[in-house]
C-alpha cells in the first residue's frame, strides 16, 4: 500500500474499528433532532389547547365584561353604592345628607337636596373632626352664598390654608402622609354640601400632589409655610394672572359699536368687559340674558352698568328677538371636557344653538384651570339637581306649585348645568391663547407633562 493510501482516513462508507461509520452516526444525530422538535411542538399544542378550553374566545356578538368605575355622586339610585358611600363617611364621621322631593326619573341617579334642611342639623358640632371653617364654607355652599365656579375655588382653597395653619402632626406620624388623611372627612364633608366643581377637584388634586412630594427633612412649621405659599401661588397663576391674560387676548375680540351678548354672571366676561370699556376704551353695548330661577344676570347688569356699559337685559325666552342685532356671544364656562364640549350654567347651549343659526359667533372664556379629562356629550348622566322649592314663585301672595311634594304626579326639574357640543362653539379664549374647542386634549397633555 502507498504511503498516501495509509495517510488518508477510513471512508464515509468504511467502518472504523470501534463500530458505526461517520454516515451512521450523522444521521442518528439527525433522527435524535428531529424527535425533540417534534416534542416540542406537541407540548405547545397541548398548552394552547388546554388554554382556549380553560378561557373560551369570546364571539364578536357575545357581549365583553367591562368593568364601570362611576363616581359617587351620579350613582344615588344604586343601593349598594349609597351603603359604601354610607360606610365611608361614618368612618370619616361625616352625616350623609338625606335627598328630597321626588326626582324625574331620567335624573334619579343624582342627588337632590333642600336648603331648608343644612347638613349641619344631623351633626354635633362640638364633637366633629370637620374644621369651623370648613362647617362655615360647607353651609355658604349649599345655601348659595358662594356661587361661580372661580368664588367656589378661591373660597377652597382660603379654608385650607387655614386648615394648614392650625395642623400639628401626630407624634409617630408624616405630615405628608397624615395631612392628606385629615383632608378625606373635610372633603367629603364639602361634597355632601354641593358636589364639587371641575375647577375645585382640579385644585384638590394638585395640593395632594404637592403636600405627598414634600420632603421629609422639613420641619413642620417650614412645610405647612411652604404649602401656603404654594396656595397663593396657585390662585395667583391659575386665577388671577390667567384673567388678566384672558382679558387681553378678548380684547382683540371687541370693536367699537359692537353689540355684545352675555348671560347668566361669569366673573371672567364681567372683567373682560369692564376692562374693555374702562382701561381700553372700547364702545359697545352689552345684551345681558338672564333666566330664572337663579337670575343671576342682575348681578352682571348692575356690575356693567356701575362702570358706565350700556346694557339692555332681556330674559332666555327673547334671544331670538335680539340675536339678529348681536355681533358676538361672549360666554363663561364651569368646565371645558376633554371631547371639547362646554359645560356651563343651563341655558348655555341653548344660547349657544340659536347664535349658530343666526351665525353669530360664540366665543368661550374659559382658564386652562378649569379643563377636565372627563368626557360628556349630554346633560343627563353627571349634572347638579339644586333645590326644586326655587321654581316656587309666589303671585298675588299665592303659590301655583305650593306643596307640589305631595301631589304624585308632579315633580320639578331644576338643572344646574347643560354641556354645549364644540360645533357650537367658535373659539375658546385660555390664558394660554385662543384655541378651538378640540385642542383641550393637548392643554391636557401639556398640563400632565408640566406637573
Amino acid at each position: 500500500m502507498s504511503p498516501a493510501a495509509l495517510a488518508d482516513g477510513p471512508n464515509d462508507g468504511e467502518k472504523p474499528a470501534g463500530g458505526k461509520s461517520k454516515a451512521e452516526l450523522r444521521a442518528e444525530r439527525r433522527a435524535k433532532q428531529e424527535a425533540e422538535r417534534a416534542q416540542k411542538q406537541a407540548k405547545k399544542a397541548e398548552l394552547s389547547q388546554a388554554a382556549t378550553v380553560a378561557k373560551p374566545r369570546l364571539t364578536p356578538t357575545e357581549p365583553q365584561s367591562v368593568v364601570k368605575r362611576l363616581p359617587e355622586h351620579v350613582q344615588v339610585d344604586d343601593p349598594a353604592a349609597q351603603r359604601k358611600l354610607a360606610k365611608k363617611l361614618e368612618r370619616q364621621q361625616v352625616p350623609l345628607r338625606q335627598d328630597y322631593g321626588t326626582k324625574v326619573n331620567l335624573f334619579s341617579h343624582l342627588h337632590q337636596y333642600s336648603r331648608k334642611k343644612p347638613l349641619t342639623q344631623q351633626m354635633s358640632i362640638p364633637s366633629t373632626v370637620i374644621h369651623p371653617a370648613v362647617v362655615r364654607l360647607g353651609l355658604q355652599y349649599s345655601q348659595g352664598i358662594i356661587n361661580g365656579s372661580n368664588a367656589r375655588c378661591i373660597a377652597l382653597l382660603e379654608v385650607f390654608k387655614q386648615l394648614i395653619r392650625d395642623y400639628s402632626t401626630p407624634p409617630n406620624e408624616e405630615l405628608s402622609r397624615d395631612l392628606v388623611a385629615k383632608l378625606k372627612p373635610h372633603i367629603s364633608f364639602l361634597n355632601q354640601c354641593r358636589p364639587l366643581s371641575a375647577s375645585m377637584g382640579n385644585a384638590i388634586k394638585f395640593l395632594k400632589k404637592e403636600i405627598s412630594c414634600l420632603p421629609d427633612t422639613l420641619r413642620e412649621e417650614e412645610a405647612k409655610e411652604k404649602l401656603q405659599d404654594t396656595i397663593d401661588k396657585y390662585l395667583r397663576e391659575k386665577i388671577v394672572l390667567a384673567a388678566e391674560a384672558i382679558s387681553r387676548s378678548a380684547f382683540e375680540k371687541i370693536n367699537n359699536n359692537d353689540v355684545i351678548l352675555v348671560y347668566g354672571c361669569s366673573s371672567l366676561v364681567n372683567r373682560t368687559l369692564c376692562d374693555a370699556h374702562v382701561k381700553k376704551g372700547r364702545a359697545f353695548r352689552v345684551i345681558v340674558v338672564d333666566s330664572r330661577p337663579r337670575l343671576e344676570g342682575r348681578e352682571t347688569l348692575r356690575r356693567l352698568v356701575r362702570k358706565g356699559i350700556h346694557c339692555t337685559y332681556v330674559m332666555i325666552n327673547a334671544i331670538s328677538y335680539v340675536l339678529p342685532e348681536v355681533s358676538k356671544v361672549l360666554l363663561g364656562a364651569h368646565a371645558l371636557l376633554a371631547n371639547g364640549s362646554v359645560m356651563s350654567r343651563v341655558g348655555t347651549s341653548q344660547i349657544a344653538l340659536v347664535s349658530k343659526a343666526y351665525n353669530v359667533p360664540v366665543l368661550v372664556c374659559c382658564e386652562t384651570y378649569k379643563f377636565c379629562e372627563r368626557v360628556q356629550t349630554d346633560s343627563f348622566v353627571s349634572n347638579e339637581l339644586d333645590d326644586p322649592d326655587d321654581l316656587i314663585v309666589l303671585r298675588k301672595g299665592r303659590a301655583q306649585l305650593g306643596g307640589w311634594a305631595e301631589n304624585k304626579s308632579l315633580r320639578l326639574l331644576n338643572l344646574v348645568y347643560d354641556v354645549t357640543p364644540p360645533d357650537l362653539v367658535d373659539l375658546v379664549i385660555t390664558d394660554l391663547g385662543m384655541i378651538p374647542c378640540t385642542s383641550v386634549p393637548v392643554v391636557l397633555r401639556v398640563k400632565n407633562v408640566d406637573q
